[in-house]
């Protein structure tokens, strides 16, 4: 996960942001589906809130990094 993460903002970094953005909102889901799938006490960081919340809260900002990443037109671009 964190690896995950730290490539995305490499992408970032070195100015791939739609590819980055759209590995941070999979990283996203895949902390979502870990959060559902893993008990409270195996969850560790991904618990916040309840398992629900955070469930709901990982996947809808999973899908909107995913929707801008591939909605937006690249900059520069005709």
């Amino acid at each position: 996960m964190l690896f995950g993460v730290m490539v995305a903002l490499g992408f970032v970094v070195f100015e791939r942001w739609r590819r980055g953005a759209f590995l941070l909102g999979l990283v996203a889901l895949g902390a979502a589906v870990l959060r559902a799938v893993l008990t409270d006490e195996r969850a560790r960081l991904l618990a916040v809130r309840t398992k629900r919340f955070d469930v709901l809260f990982s996947a809808v900002v999973g899908a909107v990094i995913l929707w801008l990443a591939t909605s937006v037109d690249a900059l520069g671009t005709g």
